[in-house]
């Protein structure tokens, strides 16, 4: 059994990218693993200022805010799956303020595998390469990090449209290979 921690970037309740993530998170507990989302719009966490209060502070944030328990979350998991919908080929910025924010203890977060997760409008796969460049820079800068998996939901827009596509089932199918 692993602990699998989803970090769904979607602002959209519902939006293809979190339909995805509850489709990898329904594969991975049918084949008994522990699984949380987390739905990082529903959560207060700020941008990092770059004060380094916590290089000085044993890795603990100035900001107060919800990104400590998310940070000790992603530290304890033994799988993170990142998914964001592509937003001018990058990143959402809910997302990127939770990789940023783990700058506080980022040594901590070591031995992981990452999947991913990305939709997008445009109907080409191409355009959701820097969100996974974005994913992978974050993979690299964490020790003994393994990617395991992509998922790219193309040509998608209104919410559930992602439904019934390959990458609908895909996802299901990696969580259940976890």
């Amino acid at each position: 059994m692993k602990k699998v921690l989803i970090l769904s970037g979607s602002p959209r309740m519902g939006g293809n990218s979190d339909i995805l993530c509850d489709q990898f998170a329904k594969g991975a507990q049918e084949t008994g693993n522990r699984v949380e989302k987390i739905r990082v719009a529903d959560k207060k966490i700020g941008y990092c200022h770059a004060c380094y209060y916590c290089r000085d502070h044993a890795g603990v944030c100035a900001i107060k805010d919800d990104m400590a328990e998310v940070m000790q979350k992603m530290i304890d998991s033994d799988v993170i799956v990142l998914a964001s919908p592509v937003y001018f080929y990058s990143v959402d910025a809910q997302l990127k303020a939770v990789i940023d924010r783990t700058v506080a203890r980022w040594l901590e977060v070591k031995n992981k595998e990452f999947y991913y997760i990305a939709t997008c409008a445009d109907a080409e796969k191409s355009a959701a390469s820097t969100t996974l460049e974005c994913f992978r820079a974050y993979a690299d800068c964490v020790q003994g990090a393994k990617e395991m998996g992509v998922i790219c939901g193309t040509g998608v827009y209104e919410k559930g449209e992602i439904e019934g596509t390959p990458a609908y089932s895909l996802a299901y199918e990696m969580g259940r290979n976890v």
